[in-house]
């Protein structure tokens, strides 16, 4: 184990449309090794980059994307903690701005006002990085008490256009490592 563990608790994990998304089977095979219940929610264009139905059996839920239809039960039981990786620009931005309009950042949205303990991996390219609206969202989320894993000590940033020669760099294991010390003094 590298820290807390999740014992009996759940981690919904975000995923965003991003190529590195493909590898979030690794992020999942870590809670879940840490005793973490899995539920992956991924944008609908993160849902390009997965491999649903082995997400799926890895996680014992289906992946979520969209809002389910009125009336309808829910099927994910409620998260305990949040992470939301790869967080790509447009979903940080909307995220700091309230935007609910998909079911990714309805939750992202929802877990700030529901006080849950929150990770996120923003990644992107050097070009979208330098985009005002991206770096005072970053520290609106961090404001806001959202764990912003973000920086050239965190993820270097490529050339746009780039990312796929950069899929194995993704430090899956970070945000579990940074919601466990969360967890840690919070308690």
């Amino acid at each position: 184990m590298i820290g807390v563990p999740g014992r009996n608790r759940v981690l919904y994990l975000v995923v965003c449309g991003a190529a590195v998304a493909s590898n979030v089977g690794r992020l999942v095979s870590f809670a879940r090794r840490d005793g973490w219940q899995v539920c992956v929610v991924s944008s609908p264009d993160g849902r390009k980059f997965l491999d649903v139905p082995a997400i799926a059996a890895q996680t014992g839920h289906p992946v979520r994307s969209f809002f389910k239809n009125p009336g309808e039960p829910d099927v994910l039981p409620a998260p305990d903690a949040v992470i939301c990786a790869p967080a790509t620009v447009n979903t940080v931005t909307k995220w700091a701005a309230g935007i609910a309009d998909t079911l990714a950042l309805g939750l992202l949205v929802e877990g700030v006002g529901l006080g849950l303990p929150m990770v996120a991996v923003p990644y992107t390219n050097a070009a979208m990085a330098r985009h005002p609206a991206f770096g005072e969202a970053v520290e609106r989320l961090r404001g806001w008490g959202v764990t912003m894993l973000y920086g050239e000590d965190v993820l270097t940033l490529h050339p746009p256009g780039s990312s796929d020669r950069h899929l194995d760099e993704f430090p899956w294991e970070l945000p579990l490592r940074a919601l466990y010390a969360r967890l840690t003094v919070e308690h």
